[in-house]
């Protein structure tokens, strides 16, 4: 049996499927320890794996509810930006910690979120083997489709590929300070150079939560790269969302239930949340509206008759329930509507989400709206055609049946014990 390192950045949407990932491995017999945000510790006191907190000399008790808070107040590229600095302390530390703290507690394998760089320099310093896990939209970038931070749809006509390549650019100096500072310690550490941007990641496996075929068509990938879907646990349950106070399903009243989110980070935008609340006054719907925080001033927004507004909701379980999903395109939202084949609005905000959201449309399983120019009567239009047009209904059924089929986070734990084991590259088959 192996003790896995775990490493994520310290967001829901983030440690949620990692968490997960790792009570699966740690039920077959392996010992598995989340490296977090110290803040975090106390709030992970009931998860399935270890926990050990790590920047405690660096970010004093409270400075990552700031930070997150702060990211919650942005949108676009000034979000992104933000995401570029609290990645960069993030990576720093691990940088710094991890490879005493992997000797003294006995680590011997890593599985890393792809935007954690630092897990995959650190494994690479201690020779041992590691995997990387996508959890948010695949950030590997190639010229045959958009970055995953710009709205642009997929064409595979020159033009196209010429855009994607200068936007890949700019995306590169956008990133440039984690990968700096990475490269930076690899030099500190005799490793050798890496020649580009995928060597960041592991060479003997990826794993995406993407359902196969949601994804634009990529020309570059490795053979090594497996979609298998969401890591859900079988209840699709949360692992931090298992203290939410109770919702009131009583006052569901049997209409077409819409549930709207902006995810836990992107939720700092109450006009956003009136927007949604007025575009579905005249529809013959309930809207369930989670505001994502805990502070949250559900007295402050003027509902619609019967909508119900609360700080958290227990989100698969309403989705479980809804004709629609309003998103800002988060991934986890996104793949929770999919999985039980319910279509969606996305008004992506920033960081992957406008990716995220042309995925939506590409593949037909909901419209998008851009946050700039958004209206409460396009918000309307854009719900009532999503309710009343069968065929995004029928293509997110399509999806959840292709999720049903490509095994989900056990499969991801039998290629992770493969990889591993014989650290050699585990190699998708072609069908």
């Amino acid at each position: 049996m192996t003790h896995f390192g775990l490493l994520c950045p310290p967001s829901p949407g983030h440690l949620n499927p990692s968490l997960i990932l790792g009570e699966v491995l740690r039920d077959r017999g392996h010992r598995v320890t989340l490296f977090t945000a110290a803040d975090l510790v106390p709030k992970l006191a009931n998860v399935g794996v270890e926990v050990y907190g790590v920047g405690r000399d660096r970010h004093p008790p409270g400075s990552l509810e700031a930070s997150l808070q702060r990211l919650g107040e942005l949108s676009r590229l000034e979000g992104v930006l933000y995401s570029v600095q609290i990645l960069v302390e993030h990576n720093d530390i691990y940088l710094a910690e991890l490879p005493e703290l992997a000797g003294h507690l006995g680590i011997e394998a890593w599985i890393v979120d792809q935007v954690s760089l630092a897990g995959h320099a650190v494994a690479e310093y201690l020779g041992q083997p590691h995997v990387t896990v996508c959890n948010a939209l695949p950030l590997d970038l190639e010229p045959s489709i958009p970055p995953p931070f710009t709205p642009w749809g997929y064409s595979a006509a020159p033009w196209a590929t010429l855009r994607n390549r200068l936007a890949n650019g700019f995306v590169n100096r956008v990133v440039a300070p984690i990968n700096r500072r990475v490269i930076q310690q690899r030099q500190m550490w005799g490793l050798p150079p890496l020649k580009r941007c995928r060597d960041f990641y592991s060479p003997l496996l990826w794993v995406r939560q993407l359902p196969p075929g949601f994804d634009f068509p990529r020309r570059e990938l490795p053979g090594w790269v497996h979609d298998v879907g969401p890591l859900q646990r079988r209840d699709r349950r949360e692992p931090l969302g298992s203290d939410l106070p109770p919702f009131p399903f009583e006052r569901l009243d049997g209409r077409p239930l819409v549930y709207a989110s902006l995810g836990t980070l992107q939720n700092q935008i109450p006009a956003i949340f009136q927007m949604i609340a007025d575009s579905c006054a005249d529809l013959p719907v309930q809207l369930v509206l989670s505001l994502g925080r805990a502070d949250a001033q559900v007295a402050g927004l003027t509902l619609p008759a019967g909508a119900i507004a609360v700080p958290y909701a227990p989100q698969q379980q309403l989705i479980d329930r809804a004709q629609l999903v309003i998103t800002h395109a988060g991934m986890n939202a996104t793949l929770s509507a999919l999985s039980v084949g319910v279509p969606l609005v996305a008004v992506p905000i920033t960081n992957e989400q406008p990716g995220i959201a042309a995925r939506i449309a590409h593949q037909g399983v909901g419209i998008r709206l851009p946050l700039k120019g958004l209206t409460v009567e396009g918000l309307r239009n854009a719900i009532a055609t999503a309710l009343q047009d069968n065929r995004y209904r029928d293509r997110a059924r399509q999806f959840q049946q292709t999720i049903q089929g490509a095994g989900g986070v056990e499969r991801a734990a039998d290629l992770i014990e493969q990889a591993i084991t014989t650290r050699q590259p585990v190699l998708a088959i072609a069908p």
